[in-house]
């Protein structure tokens, strides 16, 4: 894994002061008509940072030479927000024409975007380390194999997290995203009706959960149909997700793992971010840096992309 030592929290102070105000006002738009869209925006930063590192790959379409990710399980038909991040990266331009077009990579708009998106929920704001560049090809494979998946074994996600440099606390704190945001019927219909081949439930879903949810994603139903993830608060970003796990409401089968996998070390992370929200908050931010510093391109290594979905003078 590459240093993130050439990252820094003032890239854009002189050349750009405004740039963090101009990306919270793009989202705080686009929240007015999509209240979801915070939460899409950081799973784009998430899914982009555990392949490759954070090199704004997930945008790229598919083209003679480039496999999108966009193609892949974890991101076909459910990744979405490129159109913000688009809008993003023009108002950057619009406000300091020639400065962030060539001095800003998406990676650094999906960093940005993803700060600005907790923040405006109600959760914690962070210094965004900027200065990254963006990747000259996507990684098909990488997105199916790397990218944790809802339906996944506790064990498997922390390999994941763990072959990308990330430890069992930011395992738990980045889950904490899903106090937001919405699933579609096919990411836990897993678990209400046939689990693991048991032809019952999943025995860690609350029963008033689990008939509310039958109801909503019956059996040979759309896989389309959205939930909340968090039904109590479903866009404000607290510690209600941690609190849920206790009373066996995560939505996912990833989401209750942590914290009714027997003898797991996640239970007592769960139970420490539900009993202090601040806790919580500093955790997220700070696995959030580290996320975002997943071998990021910098100096001359990558590009400045001027569209978003193809790389430059393709």
């Amino acid at each position: 894994m590459t240093s993130s030592a050439q990252l820094n929290a003032t890239f854009y102070s002189g050349t750009c002061p405004n740039a963090s105000a101009i990306v919270r006002r793009t989202i705080q738009q686009a929240i007015q008509s999509d209240a979801r869209i915070g939460a899409s925006l950081i799973r784009l930063h998430f899914h982009d940072c555990f392949v490759n590192g954070c090199d704004a790959s997930i945008l790229l379409d598919d083209s003679g030479s480039i496999q999108s990710e966009k193609n892949a399980g974890p991101n076909a038909n459910s990744a979405r927000g490129f159109n913000v991040v688009d809008n993003i990266k023009t108002a950057l331009e619009n406000a300091c024409p020639g400065v962030v077009s060539c001095s800003d990579g998406y990676s650094d708009v999906l960093a940005f975007a993803a700060e600005a998106s907790v923040s405006l929920a109600g959760g914690p704001s962070w210094t965004v380390l900027l200065g990254r560049r963006d990747g000259l090809t996507a990684n098909l494979a990488g997105a199916n194999s790397s990218i944790p998946s809802p339906v996944e074994s506790l064990s498997n996600i922390t390999s994941k997290f763990s072959a990308v440099g990330l430890n069992t606390n930011d395992l738990v704190a980045l889950s904490g995203a899903h106090t937001f945001g919405r699933a579609r019927c096919g990411v836990f219909s897993n678990r209400l009706f046939n689990f693991s081949g048991t032809g019952n439930p999943d025995p860690t879903l609350n029963s008033t959960l689990l008939s509310t949810l039958q109801q909503l994603c019956p059996q040979n139903g759309s896989v389309s149909t959205l939930t909340n993830l968090d039904r109590s608060t479903p866009d404000a970003f607290d510690n209600n997700y941690f609190t849920n796990l206790q009373s066996n409401n995560g939505l996912l089968q990833s989401d209750q793992e942590l914290f009714s996998t027997t003898g797991s070390s996640t239970i007592a992370i769960v139970t420490s971010f539900a009993s202090n929200q601040t806790l919580f908050f500093q955790a997220f931010a700070q696995s959030m840096i580290n996320m975002g510093n997943l071998s990021p391109l910098t100096g001359s290594n990558g590009e400045i992309r001027l569209d978003c979905k193809k790389v430059n003078g393709s």
